[in-house]
């Protein structure tokens, strides 16, 4: 898992000026200044002021320069607008999607942030809802925003429209949960009555979610939980993993789904729980078990899938706790006597740790390996999927295809420059310290 850094733009040497709403003239528009060659500024014509007044409000689709919180300006697309109130064109703000990052970074921004002097045509990019379905240019159909595509792999070009389309706009800004306050990602479908909310409070122990700060504080002195419902399976130190069975424990499952569906792109699960098993990581102490994270897998997978989703909180990220449920996974199906691997399409943050886990593990082996070692070997040895493992090889060159097989070229400086730039490997799962019994087993 990891956390994103700001997004990082050229600087060409123009100066861009911000409009600052508080100098918006009668006629509705900013006067913008420009400056003439000697420095000195002037105010723009009047041939200009109608130009720019003719823009505004932006529509749906046009592409612009906005500046981001690095206080750089980077080129964004509006994908929705909303007027918030009655004092003309410039009392909008704008919904955007930087082009050049993912879909997490989406926000309202003010008129003030964007750089009008950058607008673009508006490209004809509108997507007709029918009944049947959508429609698109054929353009739209050739190239897909990639970082939209990110995670979608499976859907065709119309179905993963219809999925942007749904889910174009964060419905929930920010949540509390625990001594936290944390910005959401993505759009999650809660409940028709929590439409008006930008805002939610969560129980950190049962993730009952609520509209106002008050009503949190009279749940909190009565709920008896202080830790995730279900079977404690692990303690180590702080670090506790509780089992939620989703049969049992219907409601939370749900209301965990919700959760992370704000961090999690690709995620479809919100209602049917039941089928599933909850691995919820806690850092424990004298006020109960906190949930850093979690991951899900089906109780039997046809696919030998041993996790459906994987999710580290941001405030907890980058601090080994995705590494540590990966492997805690992979613990699992050894327990299981079973090879696995995670369900497909993995998120963009999910298939980075895995390609690190999977990475570590391997060249761990066969660093430390006399002789020559098969693919079905390391699976056995693992409980990876040989797929995983022969597809990290390749893309290390550590493998070859010779007289019709697989060899494994271990050669040890290659293998010490693989660990290095693989990194550290975070929390080690201390198998003495797991208690479980695979679910198949189980009265």
């Amino acid at each position: 898992m990891g956390s994103i850094d700001p997004p990082k733009s050229e600087d060409n040497g123009s100066a861009t000026a911000a409009v600052d709403l508080k100098s918006i003239a009668a006629d509705g528009m900013p006067p913008l200044p420009a400056k003439q060659s000697n420095g000195t500024v002037t105010e723009p014509d009047a041939a200009s002021k109608r130009r720019k007044a003719s823009m505004l409000p932006l529509e749906v689709g046009t592409r612009v320069m906005c500046r981001w919180r690095d206080g750089k300006y980077h080129p964004v697309k509006v994908i929705e607008r909303r007027k918030l109130g009655p004092n003309g064109l410039c009392d909008y703000e704008y919904y955007v999607h930087y082009t050049e990052f993912n879909r997490r970074l989406d926000e309202w921004v003010k008129l003030e942030q964007l750089d009008l002097d950058s607008v673009e045509t508006v490209v004809d990019e509108k997507v007709e809802d029918k009944v049947t379905g959508l429609k698109m240019t054929r353009h739209q159909k050739r190239k897909i925003d990639e970082t939209h595509v990110e995670g979608h792999e499976e859907l065709d070009a119309a179905s993963l429209r219809e999925h942007e389309e749904f889910t174009k706009v964060k419905n929930i800004a920010t949540i509390e949960l625990g001594r936290y306050e944390i910005e959401t990602w993505y759009f999650s479908p809660f409940p028709p009555e929590y439409n008006d909310c930008s805002k939610l409070y969560f129980c950190e122990f049962c993730l009952n979610f609520m509209k106002r700060k008050e009503q949190l504080q009279r749940h909190m002195r009565k709920c008896d939980l202080k830790h995730p419902p279900g079977d404690e399976i692990y303690r180590s130190g702080t670090l506790s993993m509780f089992e939620v069975d989703g049969k049992k424990n219907k409601v939370y499952g749900q209301n965990l789904c919700y959760l992370a569906k704000l961090f999690l792109d690709h995620k479809t699960l919100y209602y049917d729980v039941d089928l599933f098993l909850f691995y919820i990581l806690c850092e424990c102490d004298d006020r109960g078990c906190h949930m850093v994270g979690y991951f899900s897998k089906e109780k039997h997978s046809e696919e030998s899938y041993n996790l459906a989703c994987i999710l580290t909180l941001p405030p907890y990220q980058r601090k080994g706790y995705g590494k540590f449920l990966i492997a805690f996974s992979y613990e699992l199906s050894k327990k299981e006597g079973k090879v696995g691997t995670p369900e497909r399409p993995l998120s963009d943050l999910g298939l980075l740790s895995y390609k690190g886990y999977w990475t570590r593990v391997l060249l761990d082996i066969l660093k430390k390996h006399k002789g020559n070692i098969s693919i079905k070997e390391l699976s056995d040895m693992t409980a990876i999927k040989a797929d995983d493992i022969l597809n990290t090889l390749q893309s290390l060159d550590l493998i070859q295809y010779r007289k019709g097989q697989h060899v494994i070229c271990a050669d040890p400086k290659v293998l010490d420059r693989h660990l290095k730039a693989a990194g550290r490997g975070g929390l080690e799962v201390d198998v003495s310290k797991l208690i479980w019994t695979p679910y198949r087993e189980q009265g």
